[in-house]
């Protein structure tokens, strides 16, 4: 059977899919509803029959999630299948399964696994086909991140919610709740059951590197209640949560995937500050939990990243924590996790830590034998797989993967990028839009006075699946709504020669708007904001990305914060400068002054309105 058409070729029966599972599946009948599906009836002694089934080599291979290069299971493109065999020796998604019986399998749009929902729908069944197909066969857990906002793996013409951070401006739990539960009934009709959001990290470092926006913000009570919810919104769409980046990788100027962080927090710290969502995310039944490749020598004096600290995952999560469900690595080809050990020795101590899954080693051929010599050797024993094994094959089956893991061309056209998704997205985004500065009632633009807007600044590239440039995106949606919008890039540090051009540009404009991103005190873009204000032009300053922006600028007459540069939320930016919407989000950071940053600009809480 084929998987380049979803529609192209008839999926196995229920029955296929049952006896493929050894027949012990039969007793773990979920039901097709998502929710009753989330609910976790299953037959424990079937599970364990199962296991008892497995050779040593599949018991290993269940335990990782691989990346691998394709939009088909069986016929990547020839770019494709030579990537793979430079990292992986195998060709495809197919021969990687059966070589090393994988539990799960990550999409990433750079492998080209994520082109359109029903190609991502036609690559979920062939893998599922090919993985039923070997002896005592097991469905496959496809998972991707898609936190939405700046990192999402699925895009148009699927649903891009606002991320992380511009939820948190909104403070609505409902629309929380519904990211949750409308991402996921997407992602669960492409057959990616296992997303690897919400980011449960309480951002209280503005210079953090890799979290930032990606956050709920800086309050780990607000946090919780929206890790909360949308875990209960993606239960609810029968796909499971996963809440990173354990302990908590809210406060580092350090990037894992680049260096080593250090979290510098005492116990009594991370106690009130970064464990507050991970205790509500696992009071909500959350799925899975991701680790962290950083250090935190007040929870673990050893030195070692928390993903090989059996203190912190075991002493910590799984002994205090109370928390008994999967635990999964960040990406184990991250530097954060390789600076202390090789590669054939960080699989072995993540599974002595206590973890459950092992999510892309740079070489699963050095992974898996690692692993399988550990045991062979008495490093590791037999059933500490099968712990590990358990909680995995719980999940599955929590999920309906044991039952039916296949999706139709129908639940794709049903379920992705619906009239009625791409509406709440639009709404919920309007809710997010921060209103930082509005010297002399600047906002919201009049079409009679304002009516010729030149858009300048940053266009960096642009998320998944989103149209981008931010440049362009806006000087459209202000065409859109009445103005006259022409879009000139000065990219994030604008050369004198492009800042001459904007002021030159700006001489026949009504307004001017500068969209910057991440402003430092050494910014180029600084002089542009401040050139083009000497001109006399109305100058409104949108920040694309942090919103900590506003503190290097204060000579703009008016300032927003959109949060994140996807379609979604520069559309409704644009509609807060129109005066179409009036601008209700809150900070959920607080932004220190830039020339005294022991003093807060603006707190937590802090927008203004019309």
């Amino acid at each position: 059977m084929r998987d380049s058409s979803t529609g192209s070729t008839a999926q196995p029966s229920r029955r296929t899919v049952l006896a493929a599972t050894a027949g012990t599946t039969a007793a773990l009948a979920l039901g097709t509803d998502p929710a009753r599906a989330a609910g976790g009836h299953h037959d424990e002694t079937s599970l364990r029959a199962l296991i008892s089934r497995m050779t040593l080599e599949e018991k290993v291979g269940q335990l990782f999630v691989m990346r691998v290069y394709g939009h088909s299971a069986t016929a990547p493109d020839q770019a494709d299948i030579d990537a793979n065999l430079a990292e992986l020796g195998v060709r495809t998604a197919a021969e990687l399964i059966a070589r090393y019986r994988v539990g799960g399998i990550i999409y990433f749009t750079w492998a080209h696994n994520t082109r359109d929902p029903h190609q991502i729908a036609a690559l979920s069944n062939g893998i599922q086909r090919v993985s039923l197909a070997q002896p005592r066969g097991l469905p496959v857990l496809i998972s991707t991140d898609q936190e939405h906002g700046i990192v999402a793996r699925v895009g148009k013409p699927a649903t891009l919610f606002p991320g992380a951070m511009a939820l948190g401006a909104g403070r609505s739990r409902e629309d929380a709740r519904t990211v949750g539960r409308l991402g996921g009934a997407e992602l669960r009709a492409l057959g990616i059951r296992q997303d690897y959001s919400p980011v449960a990290d309480v951002n209280v470092n503005p210079a953090n590197p890799v979290i930032g926006v990606r956050s709920f913000g800086a309050d780990p009570d607000a946090v919780a209640h929206l890790v909360t919810a949308e875990v209960e919104g993606y239960r609810g769409a029968g796909v499971a949560a996963t809440s990173k980046h354990f302990p908590g990788h809210g406060d580092t100027a350090v990037d894992s995937h680049f260096g080593f962080p250090v979290i510098t927090h005492s116990r009594e710290l991370w106690s009130d500050l970064d464990a507050v969502p991970f205790r509500a995310a696992i009071r909500a039944g959350i799925d899975s939990i991701m680790t962290a490749h950083i250090m935190v020598p007040a929870l673990d004096p050893a030195g070692d990243p928390a993903t090989l600290s059996h203190p912190i995952l075991t002493g910590i999560l799984r002994e205090e924590l109370g928390y008994d469900g999967v635990v999964v690595t960040d990406s184990l080809g991250m530097e954060g996790v390789r600076t202390k050990y090789g590669d054939d020795r960080v699989p072995v101590l993540a599974l002595k830590a206590g973890v459950d899954q092992l999510l892309n080693p740079p070489s699963i051929d050095v992974a898996w034998h690692a692993v399988l010599d550990a045991v062979r050797g008495g490093e590791l024993t037999e059933a500490r797989l099968d712990e590990s094994l358990l909680r995995v094959l719980r999940l599955k089956a929590r999920l309906g993967l044991l039952e039916n893991p296949y999706v139709s061309d129908g639940g794709v056209v049903r379920s992705v990028g619906t009239a009625a998704h791409l509406r709440a997205a639009d709404r919920i985004a309007e809710r997010t839009t921060t209103l930082l500065v509005n010297q002399r009632g600047l906002l919201p633009l009049s079409r009679r006075t304002h009516r010729n807007v030149l858009v300048v600044g940053a266009d960096p590239a642009s998320p998944s699946g989103t149209d981008g440039p931010p440049t362009t995106v806006l000087a459209t949606a202000l065409t859109a709504l009445g103005f006259t919008a022409t879009a000139l890039s000065t990219g994030t540090t604008p050369t004198g020669a492009a800042i001459d051009g904007a002021v030159a540009a700006a001489a026949g404009a009504d307004a001017v708007v500068v969209g910057t991103y991440n402003v430092t005190a050494a910014s180029s873009q600084r002089t542009l904001v401040d050139r083009l204000v000497a001109t006399g032009v109305p100058v409104v300053v949108i920040a694309i990305r942090n919103p900590y922006d506003v503190a290097h600028l204060p000579s703009a007459d008016a300032h927003l914060a959109a949060y994140s540069w996807t379609d979604v939320e520069l559309r409704a930016a644009a509609r807060v400068i129109a005066g179409r919407v009036k601008p209700r989000g809150r900070l959920p950071v607080a932004v220190q002054r830039a020339d005294d940053p022991a003093q807060v600009l603006y707190p937590i809480g802090y927008g203004m309105t019309y």
